[in-house]
C-alpha cells in the first residue's frame, strides 16, 4: 500500500524564550496548519505519533489536546535529533500496514538556550547513552571544554581535513550557503546573509567550527498528514498529495566505532546504508534527486552527508560546495529552507520540517527559494545515539 503526505504545517523556529508561549501552543498551530493543508479534520485522524526530546512522558498527549478529544491513540516518541523524522515513519508505517486510513505526525520542541550537553543530564555520564561515542572521540582525540555536541562533530572535520585536505573555507561555505538560503524562509530562526570570510571570524565553538556553523537550539513545531492512496481518492486530495516513495531508518553497528573515527560515530555509516536502502527500494538514484534537506546540525555534517549519499566521491565533499553544485543553479539545492544552521534545531520537530520544506518545493509553493522543476525530493535526519532516517519524496 502506498502512502502520502496531503497536509504539512509547521510554526516560525524561534530562539528559545524569546516567545510567550508552551509546547501545546506551538503544537496546535502545526497542527492545526497541517490539517488545514490537508483539508482534513481531526477527527478523521486515526493515530498521532508525536515527538519530542524535552518534556516529560505523555507530553505528546497534551499538545495533541490541543487539537480534539477523540480518543485517538498517541504515542511519544523520543530518538534524539531524529525524532521528527522518526514520528514521520511510523506514520508511514501505520498507513502502509493498514492500521489507518489518515495518520497525522507531530513534533515538537521547548529547549533552552545555550549548548545541548553531552546527554548525561546532570548524572552519571556512564549511564549516559551516547557514552561509548564519546569515549570513541576521547580515546582518539581527548576531551575538552568546549561543547560535547560541538566537539564530537567538530573532531570529525578536524579528521576530514587531516585525511583529504578539506579546508576550513570550504566547512564555512555550507554555512554561508544555507545562511544564505534562509533569507527567504519567514518560518527561519535566522534570516541574515553572511560571508564566507565573516562565518570563519564568529565566534569559534570547536576548531574549526565558529558559532555560524552550528545549529542553534530553537523553540518550534511541525506535522504532516500521511494518507493512503485509497483516503486520496476517496477524498479529492490529488492535486496536495505528494509520495513516500521510499524511507529507511539504520542505527549504529560495528562500523560506527571499529575504526575509531569520529566521522564514523557521528553517523556516515548510518547514513550510508539508510540512503541506500532507499535507492534500492524506490529503484531511483542520488541523481534523480532535485532537492535535499539534510541534517547540517553542523557544517561538517552536511559534507559527510554529500559524501554518504554518493553525491560524490570520498573526501570530496569540500569541492562539491566549492563548485556551486548544492546551490541554486547547481545540480542539486541542499537546504532551501536554511538548513538547521539558520532555520534552527528544536529536536522533535527537525524531521517534519524538512518534510514540510519538501512537499511544500515539490508542489512549487515554496515561493522566492522555490526549486525550479522539483519533482524528487530526499529528507535526511540523523541523531546521535543513533538513528538515521532517509525519507524519498516525489511528486
Amino acid at each position: 500500500m502506498k502512502s502520502y503526505i496531503v497536509g504539512v504545517g509547521m510554526t516560525k523556529f524561534e530562539k528559545p524564550e524569546s516567545r510567550d508561549w508552551q509546547y501545546w501552543d506551538m503544537a496546535k498551530e502545526a497542527g492545526t496548519a497541517a490539517l488545514a493543508d490537508a483539508g482534513v479534520a481531526y477527527d478523521q485522524v486515526q493515530q498521532v505519533p508525536v515527538g519530542y526530546c524535552f518534556q516529560a512522558s505523555t507530553a505528546g498527549q497534551r499538545a495533541a489536546y490541543e487539537l480534539g478529544l477523540t480518543g485517538v491513540p498517541v504515542y511519544n516518541v523520543n530518538n534524539n535529533c531524529a525524532t521528527g523524522s522518526t514520528a514521520l515513519m511510523m506514520a508511514r508505517q501505520f498507513v502502509e500496514g493498514g492500521i489507518g486510513d489518515c495518520v497525522l505526525a507531530l513534533g515538537f520542541e521547548k529547549m533552552k538556550r545555550g549548548a545541548l550537553g553531552g546527554g548525561a543530564d546532570g548524572g552519571d555520564f556512564k549511564t549516559s547513552p551516547v557514552a561509548r561515542h564519546y569515549g570513541i572521540m576521547a580515546a582518539g582525540h581527548g576531551f575538552e571544554m568546549s561543547p560535547p555536541t560541538a566537539q564530537i562533530f567538530g573532531n570529525a572535520a578536524r579528521e576530514h581535513m587531516e585525511r583529504y585536505g578539506t579546508t576550513a573555507a570550504q566547512l564555512a561555505m555550507v554555512g554561508a550557503k544555507n545562511h544564505r538560503h534562509s533569507a527567504n524562509n519567514p518560518n527561519a530562526q535566522f534570516q541574515d546573509v553572511y560571508t564566507v570570510e565573516e562565518i570563519l571570524g564568529a565566534k569559534p565553538i570547536h576548531t574549526p567550527l565558529t558559532k555560524l556553523q552550528c545549529s542553534p537550539t530553537s523553540d518550534g513545531a511541525a506535522a504532516a498528514v500521511v494518507v493512503s492512496e485509497r483516503f486520496v481518492v476517496r477524498h479529492g486530495l490529488h492535486d496536495k498529495a505528494v509520495e513516500i516513495v521510499a524511507q529507511a531508518m539504520t542505527t549504529d553497528t560495528e562500523a560506527s566505532f571499529a575504526s575509531g573515527s569520529c566521522i564514523d560515530v557521528v553517523g556516515k555509516p548510518m547514513t550510508r546504508a539508510a540512503g541506500r536502502q532507499v535507492f534500492e527500494s524506490s529503484g531511483l538514484g542520488i541523481e534523480d534527486v532535485d532537492v535535499i534537506e539534510l541534517h547540517d546540525c553542523f557544517s561538517i555534517n552536511e559534507l559527510l552527508t554529500y559524501e554518504a549519499l554518493g553525491m560524490c566521491e570520498e573526501g570530496a565533499a569540500g569541492k562539491l560546495v566549492e563548485s556551486g553544485a548544492t546551490t541554486y543553479g547547481g545540480r542539486w539545492v541542499v537546504n532551501p529552507s536554511g538548513g538547521l544552521i539558520s532555520k534552527g534545531h528544536p529536536l522533535g520537530a527537525t524531521g517534519l520540517a524538512q518534510a514540510a520544506e519538501l512537499v511544500w518545493q515539490l508542489r512549487g509553493a515554496a515561493g522566492p527559494r522555490q526549486v525550479d522543476g522539483a519533482r524528487v525530493g530526499l529528507a535526511h535526519n540523523i541523531g546521535l545515539g543513533g538513528a538515521a532516517v532517509v525519507t524519498l519524496l516525489r511528486r
